[in-house]
């Protein structure tokens, strides 16, 4: 019997993380707000400011909190650097973690999990607070849970945003294993070809996305932010969206091996994909919200509201203020 193999999923497999704009030497520094004056550097694999600045020294406050971020598909640290200067506002230090994106992603939550625990080694951070988008999702959540590298000793807690937790839709065709043998071997290459060697971890049938391993002891907090992206748009022209902004359904993202986790607080929010974490002409109002109510940013002081909606302004180069509307510390 003929068979006919489709590799239209695969082609779509590119489609299925957002893209972002080539790097611009402009942003390659972030103001530091209200940050403490840093006392140490540090230069870890992986990890750096959140810019795209090649210098990736670490400058930050020894025996302070720090958030570490983690990019999607396609991204970079400097995706986050808006955030980072959010954080920064509200006194809060910022890392972010870059890697590899087409490489395995058990590979690349090992080589996160040596740079949080060498991050702990040389600021005895008080509390590490992980935050994945997208992949960097899966990335972030693989890190602490059943990997041999051994977890920094300190307070752990996890947000993860948009994370394609059940496999990735478009990929379907790549997890189909009965598959394999009838193509003469050219599906798996395919895969590989398109996305690189983790292309055995975003389906619905890999191990990693059946058995996504339970958060380790000293984890404990997670927050597991879904986005229902469907009819978002991301650009429009003339009144018609040229360039939607759904990439993953709430199906892709739901796993209740994931969510069964009593620390895990599920927060669902109607936004697109980039939305949710804001661009160069979209602000994260709806992600700051949810990180204000979930305790993970600060609240906004109300004598510093005005000064926020400013930064946030100038940060997403935003056409007008009402569309900026950060919670502030009376709820």
């Amino acid at each position: 019997m003929k068979v006919r193999v489709s590799f239209l999923g695969v082609l779509f497999l590119i489609a299925g993380c957002a893209t972002y704009a080539p790097l611009d030497p402009a942003f390659f520094a972030i103001d530091r707000g209200i940050l403490p004056s840093p006392d140490t550097t540090a230069q870890i694999a992986g990890l750096g400011p959140c810019t795209d600045n090649p210098d990736r020294t670490l400058r930050l406050k020894t025996n302070q909190p720090i958030h570490v971020l983690v990019h999607g598909c396609f991204g970079s640290s400097g995706n986050f650097r808006g955030l980072a200067q959010v954080l920064a506002f509200h006194g809060q230090q910022s890392a972010c973690f870059t890697y590899d994106d087409r490489a395995d992603l058990t590979q690349v939550a090992g080589e996160l999990r040596t740079a949080l625990h060498q991050l702990e080694e040389q600021t005895h951070s008080s509390k590490i607070t992980l935050i994945g988008h997208s992949q960097g999702a899966l990335v972030a959540h693989k890190s602490l849970t059943d990997l041999p590298q051994p977890l920094p000793p300190t307070d752990l807690s996890l947000v993860t945003i948009s994370g394609p937790f059940s496999g990735i839709a478009a990929a379907k065709t790549c997890g189909r294993k009965w598959l394999y043998p009838l193509s003469l071997g050219i599906l798996p290459l395919s895969c590989y070809l398109f996305t690189g060697a983790k292309w055995m971890d975003i389906t619905y049938s890999s191990s990693f996305i059946r058995e996504p391993g339970q958060l380790a002891s000293q984890v404990s907090q997670y927050l597991k932010i879904d986005t229902d992206e469907s009819e978002s748009c991301r650009r429009e022209e003339e009144g018609r969206c040229v360039e939607n902004d759904d990439i993953f359904s709430l199906a892709e993202q739901r796993n209740v091996l994931v969510e069964s986790d009593p620390r895990t607080e599920q927060v669902t929010v109607r936004a697109g994909h980039v939305e949710i974490v804001g661009d160069k002409s979209i602000a994260p109002t709806k992600l700051i919200e949810v990180l204000q109510q979930q305790d993970v940013l600060h609240t906004t002081a109300p004598e510093r509201l005005s000064a926020f909606r400013r930064l946030l302004e100038e940060l997403y180069q935003l056409d007008a203020p009402d569309r900026v509307a950060p919670r502030d510390s009376t709820g």
